[in-house]
């Protein structure tokens, strides 16, 4: 039973490592790690059966085990003899306990490779030797660098192949190395290595007589990986506030970097308001430490206002605290991404709504060169400016990656469509201060008598909304109302005019359409706004601008067919040519809203009349006397 106990303390003392493998497809990623099971006697005496039964059926070695079907569990990974998602291990040795992350080497499948970086410590990005360094190795590579991963080993794979010729190998090393110089990796380091045959995979091949260095098994359980953390500043996002009673109020979360104990003075980073840890509880018990990579709830001595989301700091090295930073993003959505358009943003445990408000530049990854653009597609990498609707706490991702890693979602399909490391904050929040005025919306609207409101009318080029839109604001105009009308068309002769049709730009159209909308009901007015605006999201952009109870979404709802029969312009004609791109119910789609305040028929009723239904809306909810 002792030596049992022995046993179990020593395996819980052991150092960990997380590490992934990664390159361009069929460098021999599943098959390196198939092999460290294999030569580490971790695999079952049933999987190793398994294994000799699928390599018969889907195996790529001839008569021998094929080791990557230990990693490759999908079917279709089977069929087409690549890795598509992300496969992860537990193997431990004497030295050290690993997790190993295989990821995906097909360009299409990026995104899979930089969620398994995200929480590497260590890569292991490896290169066909008859095929030498590819786009996709030094995509990788520079992913790996942004994901803040400071180890790599170059596997230079498949040296059999190339009769473990030393020429070969030195090549290969020395394009790399020079490639990733500018990339910051604390250690390369660089080993020729057949995963099939397993030449230096566990111990020195004796095929490679001029290779001195180390076996891959010996490096990954000798580099130092675990000092960083525990020596930065302490961070412990919150989770959630632990009340089981009425005696005890403690704040739960996983230290992500540094150390606390009884008597250290915390900051809650948002509010700036410090108290003093009083105990460190966990389920065992007091502690009378904890550190980085410890789920703790610590008692504090003060009562201080901390929810969920909120960041406990060390009080003399707090992280930075604002509302707007510039990050790298890499893009993992088929739609493109769209600057101005919501999201929301996870940091941590704090998720707030999000805009990227500008691209910078994309990342041209094979030269590391930046050239502009508008949007960014799947597998891209942008430097950008991100907004968001509130301050957060965040640390420079090269700081800490827990607290300067954020991805962004979706908000309405929920699915994740981005992950970003942050450079630096912004800084505008602390510098400009939003100022205080004597004379406010609400004593502009009274002294008009009337309460401010956009009419947002929508709909498809052609379905009348301008016609409505005139309409309504000569009626209100002849009532003595204060109205103003922004309309697409007058908009882009001015504020608008270096605006095209592009998805992008028709997201920044009506960003800065919604935001003078905002100023005019500020100023007490109605406002009528006539854009196609055909995104949901922007029209939901637009809405959430507005205070409560001001926003009208009017639908001017006229089937695709009418309005191409109506045409004034001439627009459709062209469009349908091929004369005019991007045009919206042909190249281009238009959402329909969901739940509009207001929905009007063209087809079988006179725009006067559907006006009206608008002047006795406003009258039904009192903006109008």
């Amino acid at each position: 039973m002792a030596s049992l106990r022995e046993y179990l303390a020593a395996q819980e003392n052991k150092s960990f490592l997380r590490f992934l493998t990664c390159g361009s497809v069929d460098d021999g990623k599943s098959t390196l790690i198939g092999r460290l099971l294999y030569d580490t006697k971790l695999l079952f005496d049933d999987q190793l059966a398994t294994l000799e039964k699928d390599s018969k059926q889907h195996g790529t070695t001839g008569g021998d085990i094929d080791f990557a079907l230990l990693v490759d569990g999908l079917e279709a990974e089977r069929e087409q003899g690549i890795t598509i998602d992300v496969a992860y291990r537990f193997f431990t040795t004497d030295k050290r306990k690993f997790i190993v992350a295989d990821t995906p080497g097909h360009e299409q499948y990026t995104r899979n490779m930089a969620t398994g970086a995200s929480n590497s410590d260590l890569a292991v990005i490896l290169i066909d030797a008859r095929k030498g360094v590819l786009i996709q190795t030094r995509r990788h590579a520079y992913i790996c660098s942004l994901l803040g991963i400071r180890h790599i080993v170059l596997a230079v794979n498949k040296i059999d192949l190339m009769d473990y010729r030393q020429d070969v190998f030195d090549a290969i090393v020395a394009e790399f190395t020079k490639f990733a110089e500018p990339l910051g990796f604390q250690s390369l380091v660089s080993i020729p290595m057949s995963a099939r045959f397993g030449d230096n995979v566990i111990a020195a091949s004796a095929n490679t007589p001029w290779y001195d260095g180390p076996a891959l098994l010996a490096h990954l359980e000798s580099v130092d990986v675990d000092t960083a953390v525990t020596d930065g500043p302490f961070r412990m996002p919150v989770q959630w506030v632990n009340r089981p009673n009425l005696d005890f109020r403690g704040f739960s979360g996983t230290i992500v970097s540094g150390r606390i104990k009884p008597g250290d003075k915390i900051a809650v980073a948002g509010s700036g308001r410090t108290s003093t840890v009083a105990r460190i509880v966990t389920q065992g018990g007091d502690l009378e430490a904890a550190a980085a990579g410890e789920a703790v709830t610590l008692m504090l001595a003060d009562e201080v206002d901390i929810s969920r989301g909120d960041v406990l700091s060390a009080d003399k090295a707090r992280p930075e605290v604002s509302d707007q930073f510039a990050a790298h993003l890499i893009w993992m959505a088929e739609e493109e991404l769209l600057p101005g358009r919501g999201y929301i943003l996870k940091l941590a445990t704090a998720q707030v709504p999000a805009q990227i408000t500008a691209l910078k530049h994309k990342i041209d990854v094979n030269r590391l060169e930046q050239y502009a653009a508008k949007t960014l597609h799947l597998n891209e990498i942008g430097y950008v400016n991100v907004s968001l609707s509130q301050p957060i706490a965040f640390d420079p991702y090269a700081q800490n990656r827990d607290m300067g890693g954020f991805i962004l979602i979706d908000r309405f399909t929920n699915a994740t469509v981005g992950a970003g490391m942050i450079d630096f904050g912004l800084r505008r929040a602390t510098n400009v201060h939003w100022q205080a005025l004597d004379v406010n919306k609400q004593a502009r609207a009274a002294q008009k008598h009337q309460k401010p409101a956009v009419l947002w009318f929508t709909g498809l080029s052609g379905s009348g909304k301008s016609t409505i839109a005139n309409i309504v604001e000569r009626q209100l105009h002849a009532q003595g109302r204060h109205t103003y009308i922004l309309d697409g068309d007058n908009v882009r002769h001015g504020l608008n005019r270096d605006l095209g049709f592009t998805e992008a730009d028709r997201v920044e159209n009506i960003r800065r359409v919604a935001e003078i909308a905002k100023l005019f009901t500020d100023a007490g007015l109605i406002v009528l706004v006539s854009f196609i605006s055909p995104f949901k999201s922007e029209r939901r952009m637009a809405r959430e601008l507005m205070g409560e109870g001001e926003f009208v979404e009017v639908f001017v709802d006229t089937p695709l067919e009418v309005c191409i029969a109506r045409d004034v312009k001439g627009l459709y004609a062209k469009a349908q040519a091929g004369a005019i791109k991007n045009f919206t119910g042909i190249d281009s789609p238009y959402e329909r809203p969901e739940t509009p305040e207001l929905t009007l028929k063209t087809v079988a009723s006179d725009p006067a009349l559907e006006a009206e239904r608008v002047l006795a809306f406003l009258r039904e909810h009192g903006y109008v006397a």
